[in-house]
């Protein structure tokens, strides 16, 4: 498979760590939207959160329960902070493996994701 996102977990493309565990994976995005910007990432290869829902329905709930840690540890829990996830073509998926974007550190606006 010739997926980013699993060469990362595979550790043959490096990366910075925030967090892991037995499902997932977090990683500082390398192009960050915000101060804090990280990326967590099943281990388990799933196209997007639609094919992971059906698979796996719990997985999702552990995921979000790692945003929520990724946001402690990062320090955006108090003041708040967004998870995002893409779909598809029309929802601007660029990587084809489900990933949640958790972003902080900074006032969001309704327009960033």
């Amino acid at each position: 498979m010739d997926c980013l996102f699993c060469k990362i977990i595979a550790g043959e493309i490096p990366s910075t760590i925030v967090y892991e565990d037995a499902d997932c994976i977090a990683i500082r995005d390398i192009n960050p939207q915000a101060p804090t910007h990280v990326l967590v990432i099943p281990r388990a290869h799933y196209a997007n959160l639609t094919e992971a829902a059906t698979a796996d329905p719990a997985l999702v709930g552990r995921l979000m329960r790692a945003c929520t840690e990724v946001a402690k540890r990062e320090g955006v829990s108090e003041d708040g902070y967004r998870v995002v996830t893409n779909i598809g073509v029309n929802g601007a998926q660029s990587v084809q493996h489900l990933h949640l974007h958790v972003l902080g550190g900074v006032k969001l606006t309704e327009r960033m994701a």
